[in-house]
């Protein structure tokens, strides 16, 4: 319960900002679909290795990666819409996972792959969540300009010439990375199906209680910690299983921010305040 403690609490600072990037690029399915991308690799990797972090955790970064980066070649070289080329590949990833996973593992083994153990997280496991938690943070805080100016007008730094267009396609490359690695680090405890979990439902309920993008990530960052060790303690002492606990935990929060929190949601817009009070 400790580590797995620990490594919820280094998920959520590494998967708050991201996911609260993913929001205002309107990217948030692609997180989704992204999340998917990453059981092909992880699969190869358990087929070769075995139950073993490091190779499922190199296969998962590297499949994730090739998706993403084949989706916008996609979009790019036909008239397909970039979300549709990733809803194909999302599709195409994970039956070819499970098909992978089940040539030779165990129900049991199809199970942990999708589902992940995070009570069963080891050492090991705990210092990569903690690594990748890390290099997200250090490198949205050197990056930080341009990632947010890239999320209110994403062509800008694209048409600029010189040095800033370079700039805007090596900052969208970056944020790719940032994403599926952080989709790594929640497969390893949440599983492929609710590794995205914990990244989009925290940053999705801070739109409801933030509006600047600092107050949004530490929100967002808040939030997905209650919703760890919440989920943590219902599994706990109900004995369920802890990744979907904990998703519907940071589901609750999502619907309660709907309802009830005090930007753009249902009770402002039902329950307005007294003119100039509003």
């Amino acid at each position: 319960m400790r580590r797995a403690l620990a490594a919820c609490v280094a998920l959520s600072l590494g998967c708050g900002p991201v996911g609260v990037l993913l929001v205002l690029r309107r990217m948030s399915l692609m997180g989704d679909a992204m999340s998917h991308a990453v059981l092909p690799g992880a699969a190869i990797g358990f087929l070769t290795a075995g139950l073993s972090l490091w190779a499922m955790s190199i296969g998962g970064f590297l499949a994730g990666l090739a998706v993403a980066l084949l989706a916008g070649l996609v979009s790019r070289a036909t008239s397909l819409r970039e979300d549709a080329s990733f809803a194909a590949f999302y599709l195409i990833s994970l039956a070819g996972g499970v098909l992978i996973v089940s040539l030779r593992g165990s129900n049991v083994d199809l199970m942990h792959v999708l589902f992940g153990t995070i009570l069963a997280v080891d050492d090991a496991g705990l210092l990569l969540v903690a690594g990748i938690a890390t290099v997200t943070l250090l490198t949205l805080a050197l990056l930080y300009r341009p990632l947010v100016v890239e999320c209110f007008d994403p062509g800008f730094l694209r048409a600029v010439g010189g040095s800033r267009g370079r700039l805007g396609a090596l900052c969208h490359l970056v944020f790719l990375v940032l994403v599926v690695l952080n989709l790594v680090g929640g497969f390893q405890a949440l599983g492929t199906l609710m590794a995205v979990g914990l990244m989009m439902l925290p940053a999705a309920s801070a739109r409801f209680w933030a509006e600047r993008i600092v107050t949004l990530a530490l929100t967002a960052m808040a939030l997905a910690m209650a919703s760890g060790i919440g989920g943590l303690l219902l599994s706990f002492h109900f004995n369920l299983p802890s990744g979907p606990a904990i998703v519907l935990v940071a589901g609750a929060a999502y619907l309660l921010s709907l309802a009830l929190g005090p930007v753009g949601s249902l009770r402002t817009r039902w329950f307005p305040g007294r003119h100039l009070d509003a």
